[in-house]
């Protein structure tokens, strides 16, 4: 899979390339700032070879999923491009014409020994429309609709058992209709197309928070599903999460807190800078919601930014990471708040390093540092392996 890849690659290249004076000579405005992305992907990939699997996800426009799944723990490199047609090197134009059968699509590069394929799938599921065969929100057309391209047997197994479990989970009130197919040549996009949340942060976060994603999203996973007769084990794992990470009522949360972790948490507070508990923390761990317990972000992923607070450079379980839009001091920003706990943690800036190229800069007074002696013991074994 990867060589094929490689090859594409290497042929989608010569093309762009080939394009490139001619596009700068149209409109300079629409050249990308760093024109060497597809590169430097490439690069982590090969620095990675050996050690890493592909997936290859559809779930309409890339840029989001591209999105989406770079902030994963355990995820190496996302590329954006077009599989599943019969034009080989097709351009953007072609494929969203809807004449050449492609749908634009994601291939992951991931490490197994940090996050596995099932819980790649598992995410997908949270991040698009899988009732819809018709696209996806505000973009129309097969060639924007969802799609699972396995690689092998054990791919095929592992996603027809995630999407047995989301059907059985309640979650959804229209059939999944996300097909699960063999996967076909991948042809990363144009440049300009990979990493577009970072290059051009503002336009993007104009159009996905106009394509009504995000709040399809929101609407879907806040809610509780509806309640079974059976006893689905996708229904008893979550309700078995929320028991473990939930958030106590209001006095006891006084109790447990001091005034400045209250403050933070439950009014979004601030804490100073270079004066928290976490700013400079160096030891292995991971960080957890003060109020719920439940896991936040990793020392895995854990940078020194430079600001005075601990700073992230993806969360370790997206899953109970919430966003927001923060609009208070006269600006647009992006609150981050946990799933069980609705705890203010901090924001999200487009700013920080690579591989993700975001900054979570995070309140020490909303995080829990439990130690990387301390996992097992404290009910958190599950996470060692990050460490060996």
């Amino acid at each position: 899979m990867y060589l094929a890849f490689q090859t594409e690659y290497n042929k989608g290249m010569k093309i762009f390339f080939t394009s490139f004076l001619s596009l700068f000579m149209a409109s300079c405005s629409l050249l990308p700032p760093d024109s060497q992305d597809i590169q430097k992907k490439m690069n982590i990939i090969n620095d990675y070879k050996g050690k890493t699997e592909e997936a290859i996800f559809a779930g309409g426009c890339f840029w989001c999923t591209e999105s989406d799944f770079e902030k994963l723990s355990g995820v190496v490199a996302v590329v954006s491009g077009y599989t599943g047609g019969d034009v080989k090197n097709p351009t953007y134009k072609q494929v969203s014409s809807g004449t050449t059968g492609h749908i634009e699509s994601i291939m992951v590069i991931f490490d197994p020994n940090v996050i596995t394929y099932k819980k790649l799938v598992d995410h997908l599921w949270h991040v698009i429309d899988p009732t819809d065969a018709q696209g996806q929100f505000v973009d129309r057309g097969y060639q924007y609709s969802s799609a699972i391209f396995y690689a092998n047997e054990e791919q095929k197994s592992i996603a027809e058992q995630s999407k047995k479990e989301i059907e059985a989970s309640g979650r959804f009130n229209k059939p999944i209709v996300t097909p699960i197919i063999p996967a076909e040549p991948f042809y990363p996009a144009e440049e300009y197309h990979q990493d577009y949340y970072k290059k051009n942060p503002i336009r993007y976060r104009y159009y996905r928070g106009g394509s009504g994603r995000d709040d399809f999203i929101q609407s879907t996973w806040e809610k509780e599903p509806p309640q079974k007769t059976s006893s689905a084990s996708s229904s008893v794992q979550q309700d078995s999460i929320t028991d473990k990470y939930s958030k106590p009522s209001d006095a006891e949360i006084k109790k447990m807190l001091t005034d400045l972790q209250y403050d933070v948490t439950q009014n979004e507070g601030t804490e100073r800078a270079f004066d928290n508990t976490y700013w400079d923390n160096k030891e292995e761990g991971i960080y957890v919601d003060i109020v719920s317990g439940e896991p936040l972000f990793s020392s895995k992923d854990k940078y020194k930014s430079g600001t005075g607070w601990p700073s992230f450079t993806k969360p370790l379980e997206p899953e109970n990471i919430v966003e927001k839009v923060d609009k208070k001091l006269f600006t647009t920003r992006t609150e981050i708040r946990s799933k069980y706990g609705d705890s203010h943690v901090g924001h999200v800036f487009t700013d920080g390093p690579e591989p993700t190229g975001l900054r979570y800069c995070m309140n020490s007074a909303a995080l829990k540092f439990i130690p990387k002696s301390e996992l097992e013991a404290r009910g958190y074994g599950e996470y060692m392996e990050l460490f060996k």
